[in-house]
């Protein structure tokens, strides 16, 4: 499943150029700021903000990108560059997609 979710080219040519130990301390960076930019992305859902949501979705997808975190980084653009959905599928959607690519990343760096 990890490779699904990172792509290992991207990853490894980040740990290569920082150094393994800071591309660790970017994923655990990104893995504890990954809440709050989910909070600001529902709030801005929830208040109608269609800016602060396309905003919210935009950090989230810079940062994926980083750790080739593909599937992550491929919803959040789509809801970067969609109108202000009428529901949360789009939300939950990306959800499930960070569960699995945080678990991916922790997985990565255990290796």
């Amino acid at each position: 499943m990890t490779d699904a979710l990172i792509d290992e080219a991207v990853f490894t040519e980040l740990a290569d150029a920082m150094g393994a130990e800071f591309a660790a301390e970017l994923v655990d960076t990104f893995l504890s700021e990954a809440p709050g930019m989910f909070a600001e992305l529902r709030a801005a859902f929830v208040g109608r903000d269609a800016d602060n949501y396309r905003r919210a979705a935009h950090s989230i997808k810079s940062n994926a990108d980083v750790f080739g975190a593909r599937a992550l980084a491929d919803q959040a653009r789509a809801m970067e560059m969609s109108e202000l959905p009428e529901n949360d599928t789009a939300i939950a959607t990306l959800d499930a997609i960070y569960a699995d690519t945080s678990a991916a990343l922790k997985a990565r760096l255990h290796d």
